[in-house]
């Protein structure tokens, strides 16, 4: 899709604030509305913002905190709110007849805007309309860096069985491209799916079973020096199930379809070679990866991830033999 050739841009305001006053550009901390400023300014038009108080702020007014959440208010405020802020953008850049609006809110944002907008002439255009919250970050994140926007699209991408690698292939490469952050799904095969189905007493299908992310920003902000090829070529395919959920997953339900009494570590990493493919996907902005992973698995709903995800039956026998299996491993073969 390309840019279209806006003549004013509008960002919707979020619930993260700022404590004290600020400029409205300053006042919102969430980094999502770091990547809608981010794009809004990189188009060099006009922007403005959506703020549920106020209605249409410059990025240079000074605004003080406030608790106000459009889609929170009825449909009469959301209503006249609308009309204010079409009023205020009339007032700001002139008639509005023809003139191109790049929207970028929440739906409750759009709805209002538009409805008033429309009948006075402009052309609203709304970029990310029906996109998750997942793939509109992927989508500002594509926007940064100068990509098309299909070449990022990580949800499709992860869902991709023909972008799957051998894990011979992907050790061999020794990690080139994979020493970053990122998001990976694992794919297995049939006679790797059956084993896991006998084991669970649950049927898995061929195809993706898992998904996770590598070197998200932690809690607090400080970075993680994890990277996908340290979690998948030490972590998943390492020697102790305990550093891996994935492996430690595997391993289990492997141990109860051959009648083990412990994990066979040696055994599941060959397994995992026969059975398993891999699709690693490197992201640049780790700070974004914990949103996406849970907007991501939300859309996948891999059978084998427990976190993030709804407890279904197949899962909640998974807890189970986990912690049956929990900290038995069968000791290493010379």
């Amino acid at each position: 899709m390309p840019r279209p050739q806006a003549d004013v841009v509008l960002v919707g305001c979020v619930k993260s604030k700022r404590p004290e006053g600020a400029l409205a550009k300053d006042l919102y901390t969430s980094d999502y509305f770091a990547k809608m400023r981010a794009y809004a300014e990189s188009t060099e038009r006009p922007w403005f913002i959506l703020s549920a108080e106020h209605g249409l702020v410059s990025p240079n007014d000074w605004l003080e905190p406030y608790n106000c959440y459009l889609p929170d208010m009825s449909r009469e405020y959301r209503r006249s709110w609308g009309q204010k802020v079409a009023t205020q953008l009339e007032a700001a850049v002139g008639p509005l007849t023809g003139v191109v609006v790049d929207l970028h809110a929440g739906s409750a944002y759009v709805e209002s805007t538009e409805a008033a907008l429309r009948p006075l002439g402009a052309v609203v255009v709304d970029q990310l309309r029906g996109l998750s919250f997942g793939r509109r970050l992927s989508w500002y994140l594509q926007q940064s860096r100068g990509e098309p926007d299909g070449d990022l699209d990580i949800v499709s991408r992860l869902r991709d069985g023909s972008l799957a690698v051998s894990l011979d292939d992907l050790v061999a490469s020794g990690g080139d491209g994979l020493r970053s952050p990122g998001m990976y799904s694992w794919w297995i095969d049939e006679a790797g799916a059956a084993d896991l189905t006998r084991g669970l007493r649950h049927q898995v299908d061929a195809g993706l079973i898992y998904a996770g992310l590598a070197g998200a920003t932690r809690t607090g902000g400080s970075t993680s020096a994890n990277t996908l090829w340290g979690r998948i070529a030490t972590m998943h395919l390492g020697k102790r199930h305990e550093f891996s959920t994935l492996r430690r997953s595997l391993g289990a339900v492997l141990a109860q379809a051959y009648g083990l009494s412990v994990i066979d570590e040696v055994g599941l990493t060959q397994w995992m070679h026969v059975h398993l493919r891999v699709v690693a996907i490197p992201v640049a902005h780790a700070d974004t990866l914990d949103s996406l992973e849970t907007e991501i698995l939300s859309e996948l709903d891999p059978p084998l991830n427990l976190a993030k995800v709804a407890k279904t039956p197949l899962r909640r026998q998974l807890s189970a033999l986990r912690k049956r299996f929990a900290g038995g491993a069968a000791s290493e073969q010379p």
